[in-house]
């Protein structure tokens, strides 16, 4: 009777205490943005081969910083993106991307932040190269804050769309040691030169640059990864 009694006051005092709340990322707090990002792909249009010419592109090819405010649309964002790290096909070895990389290992992470583009809400997007399509990381136009990161060249506002690049560093030194960093530099030239060569042949302007403040740049696209170039695009001014 008295063990009875005695496990009765026990389950009574348990049931009333009350459940601990779930640990809260400080960093979320007063942000309802976040409520807004989706994980929905958004599917961007097939590629299109264009006429120009590799040897006229590079005849062509300046670093251009000023830009008019026309928009772009999604299937040029398609295309720029698909020209950094996008899917190919290589008949003797199955599929490729168009800029290659040491092992395969393709260390970088293209991040498109929009700001007048087409049919496409201001925000900041990861490329999905598998899917050709976009995921929306962040959201809100974020191209003045990039421009301010990146020692306030504020030109970088003035384009309706910016190609980032962000790598992470051990897909490669996994395989290749510390040599691999070397190796990822070499795939982020290869990538921004292919994204020189096909603004050309669209008719465009950007330029690649490197001076920026690494936190903050990482911060605005939700990367951990480590920035390693901003490339604005845009239809260029005078």
């Amino acid at each position: 009777m008295r063990i009875a009694c005695l496990l009765t006051l026990i389950i009574s005092v348990v049931s009333c205490v009350p459940e601990a709340d779930p640990p809260v990322d400080e960093a979320l707090l007063g942000n309802e943005e976040n409520d807004l990002v989706t994980n929905e792909l958004v599917e961007l249009p097939d590629p299109q081969v264009g006429e120009q010419t590799v040897s006229g592109a590079l005849y062509e090819r300046v670093s251009r910083r000023r830009f008019t405010g026309d928009s772009l649309s999604l299937d040029i964002a398609g295309e720029l993106l698909w020209a950094a790290g996008g899917i190919n096909v290589d008949g003797i070895t199955g599929a490729t991307r168009t800029a290659p990389s040491a092992g395969g290992t393709y260390a970088l992470d293209h991040y498109l932040v929009a700001g007048d583009v087409d049919d496409l809400a201001a925000g900041i997007y990861r490329y999905d190269h598998e899917q050709h399509a976009l995921e929306m990381v962040g959201i809100g136009d974020r191209r003045s804050e990039l421009a301010s990161a990146a020692l306030d060249q504020q030109f970088i506002a003035d384009a309706p769309l910016i190609v980032v690049m962000a790598a992470h560093y051990g897909r490669t030194t996994a395989t290749y040691g510390e040599r691999g960093e070397r190796y990822v530099h070499m795939e982020s030239g290869y990538a921004s030169q292919n994204i020189h060569l096909i603004c050309e042949e669209l008719g465009l302007g950007t330029v690649a640059i490197g001076a920026f403040e690494d936190d903050l740049v990482a911060e605005i696209i939700a990367t951990d990864g480590a920035p390693l170039m901003i490339m604005p695009v845009g239809v260029p001014g005078e």
